[in-house]
């Protein structure tokens, strides 16, 4: 990284202020992530998967016994598969594997626990497909690594088979955000702050407490969790959430690595084609998850 290229991602960032209206910023999500191609080599084909939208990219190199299910951050009232497009094609190609990214029902349209029924709903897609769960990671970010981490407690809970792991990128897993980078980080976090943060939590609850170990993975029992991988950027008011996620994972004895990223903000992943350490980045996670997913069919 240069001083040149991550100023050029704020000057980027600033030049496109989040609009007011919800509608809006979809639309800005999309504009200014969605511009970016696809990894090199890679095709995308959209398929519905019981139901849920979704889309899966490959590349003549990817191993199409493993599969990413990758899902989309946003706060759960914006993102999607289009605005992801680029960065998930570059994690399967970094992981050499197949990747299905999911476009679950946002809020505050379709409110907690929607999303995660969606999630449940696309990895049954992928074990119906013939996908073996050692083949498949759970990838995300920001509200996504909510999503995963409230998956993988799920499918604990149920006895159901165990994906290989979960790969979580800045993650928001505490709902009343109460992490001291909230404020700490405030003044160097371009991305994403509290008073959002909040607003995005009453959206996706919709009335429900906070405090739920699904809408709030944080809070939950981590025990008997898959592998995880946690990147966190160290200028992002997210940090504490990625900390105290691995800080708690470990504790209840799951093998988990954290990434911290010197100055990187939230999510800079989505920013490849213009910046050095989130190609490292999806590198160094692409290694991970051809790691966890075992050798090569």
């Amino acid at each position: 990284m240069t001083e040149t290229e991550i100023g050029a991602i704020r000057m980027i960032l600033a030049a496109s202020p989040r609009p007011p209206d919800l509608a809006g910023r979809r639309e800005r999500l999309d504009q200014v992530f969605g511009q970016f191609p696809l990894a090199a080599g890679a095709r995308a084909e959209p398929v519905n998967a019981n139901g849920v939208p979704a889309e899966w990219t490959s590349t003549p190199a990817a191993d199409p016994s493993r599969v990413i299910l990758y899902l989309h951050g946003g706060g759960y009232a914006s993102g999607s598969i289009a605005s992801h497009r680029s960065m998930v094609s570059e994690l399967g190609l970094a992981a050499g594997a197949r990747t299905l990214a999911l476009g679950y029902r946002l809020a505050p349209e379709a409110p907690f626990p929607a999303a995660c029924d969606d999630v449940m709903t696309g990895y049954r897609y992928l074990l119906d497909g013939g996908i073996e769960p050692r083949r498949i990671v759970l990838a995300c970010d920001s509200a996504g690594g909510g999503l995963v981490m409230a998956t993988l407690l799920s499918l604990r809970d149920s006895s159901a088979p165990m994906p290989a792991g979960g790969f979580v990128i800045s993650p928001w897993v505490d709902l009343e955000n109460t992490g001291a980078s909230m404020t700490e980080k405030d003044a160097v976090d371009p991305m994403i702050r509290k008073p959002y943060l909040d607003e995005l939590a009453g959206l996706y609850l919709g009335g429900a407490d906070p405090r739920s170990p699904r809408a709030s993975p944080l809070r939950a029992e981590l025990r008997g969790l898959p592998p995880l991988l946690v990147q966190v950027g160290t200028a992002e008011t997210l940090l504490d959430d990625g900390t105290r996620l691995a800080a708690r994972a470990a504790a209840a004895d799951v093998r988990v690595t954290l990434s911290a990223w010197p100055e990187m903000i939230h999510v800079w992943h989505l920013f490849h084609p213009r910046l050095a350490d989130a190609r490292a980045a999806i590198a160094e996670a692409g290694a991970w998850m051809k790691a966890a997913g075992g050798p090569s069919s």
